[in-house]
Parts: C-alpha cells; sequence; structure tokens
C-alpha cells in the first residue's frame, strides 16, 4: 500500500483575488475584503515591521448611501445650469419692456440649443428662425421672421449674452446658462478668456449684477415734478 504522496508547502505571497461566485453580490464583495485585508495586513507587517511582530488583523468598512439618481427632465435633450439672477433679471427686462419678445424668444431658443460642454448653439438664423416658428406653423398663427431674428441677434451680442464665433454657430455666455458640468464649464471659460484676452470688460465676464443692465432696472416711481411749461417730468 503506497503512502500518500507529501502535501506541498505552501508558498508565502499573497493569494490571488478569488473570482466572482454565483452567491451573490454580498459573499463577492466577502471575498474581495477578505483578500484586500489580508494583503493590507502583510504589506504593513513588511514596511513598519520586518520581523513580522506587528500584523494588521482586521480591515473595516462602512457603506453610506450614494444615490446617483438623475433628474428626471421632460424631453430628450437633458437640462442646463442657469444663473437665478439671469433667470429673474429677464422676468425684470420683460416686465419693464426693456428687452423685445423676439429678443427674449430667440436667446431662449439658442440657449436651450447648446451642444452639451461647449456652449455652442450651431444654428444658423434660418434654423433659428424655423425652430422657433414650428409651434406658430402649426396653428397658423402669427411668425416671426429672419430679420427680425438677424435683428435680435444682434442685440443680443450687444448685451454680451451670445456672440457668434463663425460658421452658423452663436456661443453662448455660459456664465448665464450652460449645459454641462461645471469641469465642461471651467474650460470654456478659459477658452473665451484666451480669445478675448483676458479682458474682464469683454464677453463673457461684461455681464453680472454689477453691469450694464443695471441701470435699466432702476426706475424711479417717486413723486413727479411740473415744469414751468405744465409738462410732467419724473423726479
Amino acid at each position: 500500500m503506497t503512502s500518500d504522496p507529501p502535501a506541498r508547502r505552501r508558498q508565502r505571497g499573497p493569494r490571488p483575488i478569488p473570482a466572482p461566485t454565483a452567491a451573490g453580490d454580498g459573499a463577492e464583495y466577502g471575498d474581495i475584503l477578505a483578500v484586500l485585508g489580508q494583503q493590507l495586513g502583510e504589506q504593513v507587517a513588511q514596511t513598519t515591521d520586518p520581523g513580522g511582530r506587528r500584523r494588521l488583523t482586521g480591515v473595516h468598512f462602512e457603506y453610506a448611501a450614494d444615490p446617483k439618481a438623475v433628474h428626471d427632465m421632460a424631453g430628450g435633450a437633458g437640462y442646463s445650469l442657469a444663473s437665478n439672477w439671469f433667470t429673474q433679471l429677464l422676468a425684470q427686462l420683460a416686465v419693464a419692456n426693456s428687452i423685445t419678445k423676439s429678443q427674449l424668444c430667440v436667446f431662449l431658443f439658442v440657449a436651450g440649443g447648446q451642444v452639451p460642454g461647449t456652449g455652442i448653439t450651431p444654428y444658423t438664423q434660418q434654423e433659428i428662425t424655423d425652430g422657433l416658428n414650428k409651434i406658430a406653423a402649426q396653428k397658423g398663427g402669427k411668425m416671426i421672421t429672419r430679420s427680425t431674428v438677424n435683428r435680435a441677434v444682434q442685440a443680443l451680442c450687444g448685451y454680451n449674452w451670445v456672440e457668434k464665433v463663425g460658421n452658423g454657430r452663436i456661443q453662448i455666455n455660459v456664465r448665464l446658462w450652460f449645459h454641462g458640468n461645471s469641469t465642461a464649464q471651467h474650460e470654456v471659460l478659459a477658452e473665451l478668456a484666451d480669445r478675448h484676452e483676458h479682458d474682464v470688460e469683454s464677453f463673457p465676464y461684461a455681464v453680472g449684477p454689477e453691469g450694464a443692465h443695471q441701470e435699466e432696472l432702476e426706475l424711479d416711481f417717486g413723486p413727479t415734478e411740473i415744469s414751468s411749461r405744465g409738462r410732467r417730468r419724473t423726479g
């Protein structure tokens, strides 16, 4: 009767990470954590105590809820971030008749059509016109003309809300409205700063709470005076 072959001597060193099993996520994570704990213990023993007298015997992990649910927005175009100050400014300018309906509509349309992460809307003025007229054409209502769109774009450029970048593209002021994350926004801002030679008074930094539009909102509704000619004059 032959004797059993001697058992092979186990070589020292980290165990290979076991392959995932079909026992579920809990078992799979348990195996991974066990291996991590062993490897950490061996690394600590080798680097801090060559004699191996002190070993890490365990690692404690705590898991917290990490919700990653996305926003539930209507339509398939996602969503953009808008300055709350600017959103209120749009409403204030509209009430004060300091912005025309066509200018407001053109800006909102191009702002909502940005290519994600760029702040650029690749629309020609004819495409803006056709896009704005989509519902009006279905209802047979009054539609905006391309010449009106052209004037609105020129005015918006003067406000530093947008600027033309050639080839039918319009650059949105990404400090006011941006489709993308903060990293992409800062990259766009850096490119715009280089383009404008880092001039803090130029696009896109010329617009803000202390910008040129502020005086349009400083409407004085105080008492009136009557001039010597009988004309009514605001105080």
